[in-house]
């Protein structure tokens, strides 16, 4: 399907977009961005306080929409199926670097011209306040007792808590029932209402909880401690072998299709990288925890393709990927 979609936007585009002045005056009207995650989400806090910003450069509005289902997928497919004009666009994290190995999608970044790749963020495990482990090698005891037993909160296949399930998976005994939900806002949701035991989660999307007692955070999959979670351990802590997946995190950007005309690509770029700058935005962002990139182009390039590098092989090598990324050229980092 992806195939057929391409070709038909292909020869759309020599029909539509062959002028040298399509783009000009870009944009003329308001556009459209689609979140690939549900409300309450990271990705949809991201998308939601930095369009305002964007959207006062740019002079037009942005109309977002969550799309969700299929890790991400089906909002990226769609707008990859859209006009390559820049006047919709996908707000996405990571899980499109998942897709070609999971067989979710024949498509990943590759299809994109990344407008700005704005911040990374770390996971995070956490449980409910009552919960009655205190740490996050107790919960690992806890789940290697009983194997099958304790419920972890996941996004899909290829979200991050997979990933991080992946990663334990490769190092240590990590047997657990897995539930899904439509993004970390359903995940949390699900977790203060008792339906799930724990769930990784980026730390943007759980600092809130956690600040307000409602949750507490065990580990954080980084190397070293994190300043929005004071006292909380590092992963490599207790498990040092996570050490040659890190740095490794979930990450926010924002995408328009890779044919896009040039005159759209600079004018988004220009606007979401101002906004990216704006001191509101990067205070947020850092007081979430996260790690501001604000890149696009060929810098946002070379990073996605580490990224899926890493990634891809964690999944491969834990066993999770239905297709080696060798298949795809993707390189062992």
């Amino acid at each position: 399907m992806v195939k057929r979609i391409s070709l038909a936007l292909a020869s759309a585009s020599v029909l539509c977009f062959g002028s040298p002045t399509f783009a000009a005056g870009f944009p003329d009207h308001d556009l459209q961005g689609f979140i690939m995650w549900g409300a309450g989400g990271a990705t949809d806090v991201v998308a939601r306080a930095v369009t305002p910003l964007a959207e006062a450069a740019l002079g037009k509005s942005i109309v977002l929409t969550n799309k969700t289902g299929g890790t991400g997928a089906i909002a990226t497919i769609y707008v990859n199926s859209r006009p390559s004009d820049g006047y919709t666009m996908l707000y996405g994290a990571e899980n499109p670097q998942f897709y070609k190995v999971l067989q979710l999608a024949e498509i990943d970044y590759d299809n994109f011209y990344a407008v700005n790749v704005l911040a990374r963020g770390v996971a995070v495990v956490v449980v409910r306040a009552d919960a009655p482990w205190k740490t996050f090698k107790e919960l690992i005891a806890d789940i290697q007792k009983r194997p099958g037993k304790v419920k972890m909160g996941t996004t899909g296949i290829g979200g991050l808590p997979h990933t991080v399930g992946s990663m334990l998976q490769t190092e240590i005994k990590f047997e657990v029932t897995a539930v899904p939900f439509d993004g970390e806002g359903p995940g949390s949701t699900a977790l203060l209402g008792g339906h799930i035991d724990f769930m990784p989660i980026g730390i943007s999307a759980a600092a809130e909880n956690v600040k307000a007692g409602r949750t507490r955070a065990l580990t954080v999959v980084n190397g070293e401690p994190v300043d929005l979670m004071p006292g909380v351990p590092p992963i490599v802590k207790d498990y040092p072998g996570f050490a040659k997946y890190l740095p490794w995190g979930p990450f926010y950007g924002v995408f328009v299709n890779r044919d896009t005309p040039d005159e759209a690509k600079k004018a988004l770029t220009a606007a979401f990288k101002k906004a990216a700058d704006d001191p509101k935005f990067v205070d947020m962002m850092k007081g979430r925890g996260n790690v501001m990139m604000n890149i696009s182009g060929d810098a946002a390039d070379s990073f996605l393709k580490k990224w899926r590098s890493v990634s891809t092989w964690i999944l491969q090598d834990a066993g999770a990927a239905k297709v080696s990324p060798e298949k795809f050229g993707i390189p062992r980092p």
